[in-house]
């Protein structure tokens, strides 16, 4: 019989690509995937990506869309609150597991780990410690497609956003850049791959910069 597993799903590649791992295991029965909004943008929080394509995402893969619902000025706690009022719902109706993206951050895993001790929950990391210039490769090769749509200028140049997640992009990126910017040097917006039905056509819009430092490349829906 196969686990129940609630997927905690951002839009991008690493999600994209984690998730590609657990449908294709069997071991698991995905009942949704689950994501962080900020009300006051209608986006994907972080990622700054509109609420209209996560559902054009779900909509491909066939999965539903679950929404844990934050404001621009929650803390964490006020996260953690909202996480857990939605994964207790999950729990209640017997899911007991829940799906991450991460691939090395020790102290996010030990974050994400001890938050679900507390429902009796479990975590599971499909892509945990492989190399991240070979999972960059390999999700290119599997016939993904994605949009860098949020730049750290911290880390990597403006220019970089909006710029398609290719092999011409991975030889471009500084050494210093991971190449799946587990660091937070960049997140994206997955359009296209083995897990879609369709591919999602969007049109890039402006670049803002926000806070001095992250660079956001508008996406919309054609």
């Amino acid at each position: 019989m196969r686990e129940k597993i609630v997927f905690c799903w951002s839009g991008g590649k690493d999600s994209a690509f984690a998730l590609y791992e657990i449908l294709n295991s069997g071991s698991h029965e995905v009942v949704s995937l689950l994501t962080t909004i900020t009300e006051d943008y209608d986006r994907i929080s972080m990622h700054g990506v509109r609420r209209t394509l996560l559902e054009e995402q779900a909509k491909s893969i066939g999965l539903r869309a679950e929404r844990v619902l934050i404001t621009k000025d929650s803390s964490n706690e006020d996260y953690e609150k909202q996480m857990q009022s939605v994964l207790t719902r999950f729990k209640k109706e017997g899911t007991a597991q829940v799906g991450f993206g991460d691939i090395f951050l020790e102290d996010l895993r030990k974050y994400r780990e001890n938050n679900l001790s507390k429902l009796d929950m479990k975590a599971v990391f499909p892509l945990w410690k492989k190399d991240t210039k070979e999972l960059a490769r390999s999700f290119i090769k599997l016939g993904f497609k994605a949009i860098l749509t949020c730049v750290d200028t911290k880390f990597l140049d403006a220019s970089f956003s909006g710029r398609a997640f290719d092999e011409k992009l991975l030889s471009d990126l500084p050494a210093s850049v991971d190449p799946c910017g587990e660091n937070g040097e960049f997140h994206s917006f997955v359009n296209a791959g083995p897990i879609f039905k369709k591919e999602i056509p969007v049109k890039r819009g402006e670049v803002v910069l926000k806070d001095g430092r992250f660079a956001f490349c508008d996406l919309d829906f054609v």
